[in-house]
């Protein structure tokens, strides 16, 4: 966690340099150079290294603590943690020298340092020791519990790692088949249709890597924490498996703009994006009716009065209530960018990252802290600093990604493309984007004032010289769960209509550009 969170420090005060950098308002401060490198170390910090390493942690306490039973074989986790450690350094060295500014993604003809490549190779490869462990504890634990349900809790992060070991394989095989030989020198060319091909099967199910912790917060703490009781285990487990299986084979609307893939196979991911917002509506009825069934208990009346009767000054509960309106807020952004025609107004423009910061930087992220918050005391032994400092940082937090992600969706409208180090462009057409630059500005200042009160009081909390003890308590459902259809307690049946959905929508799109010359980089991909 200390390791996923410092980088979460470090990335928010690149986060605000760039929007004050790109602004134009400050031009002692413009530099092309840095503001690429900031851009591309932001991006891996909070979308890899935070994420990769809070779930990882998320995961080992869920399974030890649902499950009753020490991890599995410690020094096989701590060798994951090391060898994910070392790839974050390795990467980190370029990334800060400006030799890998390919803004965190991996696509040619943009080339890194090999040491960027090679180190984020070992950070996805150090998860995998993680997905292992998650996945034999699993499976011992129903080995020696026969017939009985999982642990929601723990089915939840299990299916988190299959999906990461299903979707980890793409960029895996972009990385170490195409992207190290090429940067090393060992071919002189690569092929970029097929690199963005695997990056996309990769590209949109790491969000629901990055989101299932946050859904089992939802499901498996939230309900507890507010005073109340989960609505329908049964149904928790239903979105999870729709989340796992339909995330997967949905990446070409990554792709909509590129010519590299045909328009039916755009039209089929495009279908599957659709989709995959069924789990996203039973999360939201599931968790909204176990919102208002702990709002009643505790005496809320009338139609919505059991909002007001919610224990909003609890972190987690405040996390999911502000979580939760800002996934429907970018909720809307996502099936723009998902429709067919649609994307083609926004694509490539600041909307895009409007809605993924909207998205990822809110609704991810402020679960990931009320996680934190009741984590933290557990883990370290100490109670938390300070209660309403965890209440002010999250609505700052709130308060500051509207403030910042608003504006981007704005300017999206009015034609500010993305991925750009300078606005000036030297035409009326800047003039209207400057109120927006200066508001984001403002946006990122309290993002930044947020980030140092969460930081400040994880710290504060664990130096503490009092003492605390307690474990987590996971939500119970209205009804007991005392049998389960084994399709909702396994993987096994799910792995398969995985395996198949994944041939059907990458299949031939893959072995098309084994079978045919692409601009003068020859067959079988190089």
């Amino acid at each position: 966690f200390w390791v996923a969170f410092g980088a979460f420090a470090l990335a928010a005060v690149m986060g605000l340099y760039q929007v004050i950098e790109r602004s134009g308002f400050f031009g002692f401060l413009e530099s092309r150079e840095v503001y690429y490198a900031s851009v591309s170390t932001h991006g891996v910090l909070m979308g890899f290294v935070l994420t990769t390493f809070f779930i990882m942690g998320f995961g080992y306490y869920v399974a030890t603590s649902t499950l009753k039973m020490p991890v599995w074989n410690k020094p096989f986790a701590w060798a994951g943690f090391v060898v994910a450690l070392i790839g974050v350094v390795m990467a980190a060295v370029p990334l800060l020298s400006g030799e890998a500014s390919v803004l965190y993604t991996f696509y040619p003809p943009m080339q890194a340092h090999p040491a960027f490549y090679i180190g984020a190779t070992l950070l996805v490869v150090g998860s995998w020791f993680w997905c292992a462990s998650m996945i034999i504890m699993f499976m011992q634990w129903k080995q020696a519990n026969p017939g009985q349900p999982v642990p929601l809790a723990m089915f939840a992060t299990t299916g988190n790692a299959i999906l990461w070991l299903w979707t980890s394989a793409g960029v895996a095989a972009e990385v170490l088949f195409q992207l190290i030989p090429w940067a090393l020198g060992w071919v002189d060319t690569i092929d970029d249709g097929l690199a963005r091909t695997l990056f996309a099967w990769t590209l949109h199910p790491i969000v629901y890597f990055w989101l299932i912790p946050a859904y089992t917060a939802f499901y498996c703490l939230v309900p507890k924490q507010a005073g109340g009781f989960l609505f329908s285990d049964e149904m928790a487990r239903a979105a999870f498996i729709l989340l796992i299986v339909f995330s997967l084979p949905i990446g070409f609307h990554h792709l909509y703009m590129d010519p590299q893939q045909g328009h039916g196979w755009k039209i089929l991911h495009g279908i599957g994006t659709f989709i995959v917002t069924l789990p996203t509506f039973i999360t939201g009825f599931t968790v909204i009716a176990s919102l208002e069934i702990a709002g009643r208990l505790n005496g809320g009346k009338g139609l919505f009065g059991w909002i007001a009767a919610l224990p909003w000054t609890n972190p987690m509960v405040l996390a999911i209530i502000l979580g939760l309106l800002m996934l429907i807020l970018g909720g809307f952004g996502g099936l723009v960018n998902a429709s067919y025609a649609m994307n083609a107004m926004v694509h490539n423009t600041a909307w895009v990252s409007g809605h993924f910061h909207l998205i990822f930087g809110g609704t991810t992220i402020i679960m990931y802290f009320g996680i934190a918050y009741y984590f933290w005391p557990i883990l370290s032994g100490k109670p938390l600093y300070c209660k309403s400092m965890a209440i002010t940082q999250m609505w700052t937090w709130f308060i500051g990604m509207i403030i910042l992600t608003t504006p981007w969706h704005i300017l999206g409208l009015l034609g500010q493309p993305r991925r750009i180090d300078s606005v000036n462009y030297n035409n009326l057409l800047t003039l209207s984007w400057e109120p927006y630059e200066g508001t984001m500005i403002f946006g990122g200042l309290i993002l930044l004032y947020s980030s140092g009160l969460l930081i400040y009081n994880l710290y504060k909390t664990q130096t503490s010289g009092e003492s605390y003890q307690g474990e987590a308590e996971y939500a119970e459902p209205i009804h007991a769960v005392t049998d389960l259809p084994e399709y909702l307690n396994s993987f096994k049946l799910w792995n398969i209509v995985i395996a198949g959905f994944m041939l059907v929508a990458f299949g031939y799109p893959i072995l098309q550009f084994f079978f045919m010359d692409t601009f003068g980089s020859g067959r079988w991909g190089v």
